[in-house]
């Protein structure tokens, strides 16, 4: 990370370390791969049809079905959203640019981390309160504009939000002063130009496929409890449940590639033998970095694309049909994904997230104390090294259990039952891989 960056400010990522492991590591990985290899069987030999379907769920009491979708909470929630952005844009616009200032913090901590958590509980949260969305809905209003006017007609997929989400994280892992308030403002400043340009080109389709954040909500939001059942009732289903439904789209596998090649990467940058080449190599810095993190993106793409090659040669199906497949089983990474995000980010959301408000407080780093939380000190309950330790093997070997589920279900549906189970041996292989090079990054020494 760069010497000014956010995570200078913070505990690492991850608190934990091999040594705090209620298990042997050795034992950890050998119980995680035993747990994907009986699981892979099992699922194999019983689960030998689609069994997710739309209409499961518990339905919710009327009363919370009926909060949920009432004005009055969505309101609330934009009401709380404009009020933190605006004080945080006083704070960028006039506050102090030094480690007093809370920007840093709301934007790589409470956005990235909390609306990634928050997704992943209560589901695609962005898009009802993204104030982008609603800033581009009251210019159209005003201007008497029908919101279903469009300049061009947008084709681009998710490809924009794969980008902007690839960008985000080289500003956040790599990028140097990615703190100072000149770096922010330009940050901040050309994202909502973006944002308000492609709004105004393609209309709202704009935040639904192409903005980053919308699009980083709504696949983590896929593993929300919380979830529509196809009668249009809210319901509480599975994390498999909210996955099935994603289909493939152009983008969707780089997409997901940059969700998890970036906290792949995030741990691997942690390691002092990376960190030590990187001070020692003749090329700049920031070059080997940007191209190890292009590189962790490519690979993830890269391995699912093989497997989906090699399974439909197992299979005997043609080798075209691999692209429509990679697409298939690109959902089942999510959950991996979201494992990885829970164990590299587990510490600092927590902490970070409270030492904020002790920041947001004085704004203007004037000394005030608006919200009366200046002596604010964080609970350290939630990060002691083994809780931590054991959060992050759990959450990735929870994340890659819930992938291989949820890749054997969309097998069943899309292929044969024989060239369903033949063709998910190559995809077993690379979640074995996944699996260890994420727990050895985390704890090997």
């Amino acid at each position: 990370m760069a010497p000014h960056s956010v995570h200078a400010l913070v505990p690492a990522h991850g608190v934990g370390s091999r040594s705090d492991l209620p298990l042997p590591f050795t034992a950890l990985v050998i119980g995680a791969l035993a747990a994907l290899l009986i699981s892979f069987l099992a699922i194999g030999f019983l689960w030998r049809e689609p069994r997710l379907r739309p209409s499961d769920g518990i339905l919710l009491p009327d009363a919370l079905a009926r909060a949920l979708d009432s004005r009055w909470l969505r309101g609330l929630a934009r009401a709380v959203t404009a009020v933190i952005v605006l004080w945080t844009l006083v704070a960028l616009v006039a506050g102090p640019d030094s480690a007093r200032n809370p920007v840093p913090s709301v934007i790589y901590v409470w956005f990235w981390v909390g609306l990634a958590f928050g997704s992943m509980l209560f589901g695609p949260i962005w898009r009802v309160v993204n104030p982008l969305r609603a800033l581009h809905a009251g210019l159209l209003r005003l201007a008497r504009v029908s919101p279903d006017l469009v300049a061009l007609q947008y084709r681009a997929g998710l490809w924009p939000a794969a980008l902007g989400l690839g960008a985000f994280t080289w500003v956040e892992l790599i990028a140097e002063d990615n703190t100072s308030l000149p770096f922010l403002r330009l940050l901040v400043g050309a994202f909502v130009a973006i944002s308000l340009l492609g709004s105004a080109l393609f209309g709202r389709v704009w935040f639904d496929e192409a903005d980053p954040f919308e699009v980083w909500s709504r696949l983590l939001g896929l593993l929300s409890p919380l979830g529509r059942r196809d009668d249009g009732r809210w319901g509480l289903r599975t994390p498999l449940h909210g996955v099935n439904t994603l289909r493939g789209q152009r983008g969707l596998v780089a997409t997901v590639a940059v969700m998890l090649g970036s906290t792949a990467y995030d741990g691997f940058s942690a390691n002092l033998s990376w960190a030590t080449f990187v001070q020692t190599s003749p090329l700049p810095a920031t070059l080997l970095k940007t191209v190890t993190l292009v590189g962790f993106f490519a690979a993830v793409a890269v391995t699912l694309w093989l497997a989906a090659l090699v399974s439909m040669r197992l299979a005997d199906r043609p080798v075209r049909d691999s692209f429509d497949f990679v697409s298939d089983i690109a959902p089942s990474l999510i959950p991996i994904a979201a494992g990885y995000l829970v164990a590299h980010y587990w510490s600092l959301w927590v902490y970070q997230g409270q030492l904020a408000w002790t920041l947001m407080t004085d704004p203007l780093g004037t000394g005030a104390d608006l919200l009366g939380t200046a002596g604010l000190t964080p609970d350290d309950a939630l990060i002691q090294p083994t809780l931590v330790a054991t959060i992050q093997a759990v959450s990735i070997v929870v994340g890659h259990l819930l992938g291989v589920v949820a890749a054997h279900e969309r097998a069943v549906t899309v292929l044969d039952r024989r060239s369903a189970v033949i063709g998910q041996i190559p995809l077993m292989v690379v979640m074995v891989f996944y699996t260890v090079s994420g727990l050895t990054i985390l704890f090997a020494p």
